[in-house]
């Protein structure tokens, strides 16, 4: 078994859409970034790299290559799943957090949840997503930012 830790940020920006966990959430802002700036995704990518020391989202996925410019995180992911299958892993569970002042997220955890369940071919109960705030404190606490964190486990398959 191998663990893997990830983590992303990113501005939040006016004329941007929100898309967290491949949901596009309404909301005033959205995130700024390469791609559609899904900062749970890029986490979960991240932590998948991780647990294979394969590097990091930037490595696979150069912010500077124009064929990623506002490609769909899921795209990324998938890929990433890919890579992990052909080094002979599996997915145990994800833990996750999304780090936001505003919005509320909870009317929209459990379709994030499906999405990146369906998208990896794993179960429901493998993916855990919390919703935080920063109590006001920081970039994000002062609605600026948006960040997540994962926590994932792996085995050989």
């Amino acid at each position: 078994m191998k663990i893997g830790l990830g983590y992303d940020i990113h501005r939040l920006e006016k004329n941007r859409k929100l898309i967290l966990g491949g949901v596009e959430i309404p909301y005033e802002l959205g995130l700024l970034g390469h791609s559609d700036a899904d900062v749970l995704v890029h986490a979960i990518i991240d932590a998948i790299l991780g647990a294979l020391c394969l590097g990091d989202i930037g490595v696979h996925f150069p912010d500077n290559d124009k064929k990623y410019k506002d490609i769909d995180s899921f795209i990324l992911l998938k890929k990433t799943d890919d890579l992990m299958k052909n080094e002979g892993y599996k997915i145990i569970n994800i833990d996750s957090n999304i780090i936001c002042q505003k919005p509320k997220l909870k009317d929209y955890i459990l379709k994030m949840r499906e999405n990146i369940a369906n998208a990896l071919n794993i179960e429901l109960n493998q993916v855990s997503i919390k919703a935080k705030t920063n109590e006001g404190l920081d970039s994000i606490g002062q609605n600026q930012a948006i960040s997540a964190n994962c926590a994932i486990l792996i085995d050989k398959i």
